[in-house]
């Protein structure tokens, strides 16, 4: 066992699953906040100077998994860990977010595809030379099967979920 403590809460529009962006690219016009515990504002020095932050996050609403699901950008049955579906073994999210500003313990951010009162784990900065492979080969999501970008709820809470 692991104790991971949380450094602060995500604040935004969306409280259920259904109709949030599935990705921060696909949520660019939606804005959140990470409210950080006072006692770790000073660890948002600099971030601002940065385009981009990596989220880390609890998906705090997601519940019993299962190995094979049908992802919102598919028809098909995939393995789970083929996808980026919320209800996972360990239930952490990730989310590349477009930085606003910093404001004392508040990270102001667009791109929000994380629920309101999603726990923060950890704040990480974007850096193209060390995060970005445009090249590189994405699978099932080079073919493609559904343009969707919002949440339909078939992953929503609840021990009978996709």
């Amino acid at each position: 066992m692991y104790e991971v403590t949380p450094i602060g809460t995500i604040r935004t529009p969306f409280g259920e699953q259904a109709g949030t962006p599935i990705q921060p690219g696909y949520g660019d016009e939606a804005h959140g906040e990470a409210v950080l515990d006072p006692a770790f504002a000073a660890g948002l020095a600099d971030l601002e100077r940065f385009e981009r932050a990596w989220l880390v996050t609890w998906l705090h609403k997601s519940g019993d998994y299962k190995l094979r699901v049908v992802p919102y950008r598919d028809t098909r049955e995939r393995g789970l860990f083929a996808t980026r579906a919320p209800r996972r073994p360990n239930p952490i999210g990730i989310s590349c977010v477009r930085v606003l500003g910093v404001e004392g313990n508040v990270l102001r951010f667009a791109g929000a595809d994380m629920l309101d009162g999603t726990p923060l784990l950890d704040i990480k900065p974007y850096s193209p030379r060390f995060d970005a492979f445009p090249d590189a080969r994405a699978g099932w999501l080079d073919d493609e099967a559904v343009d969707r970008r919002r949440a339909d709820g078939r992953f929503d809470e609840g021990p009978s979920g996709a």
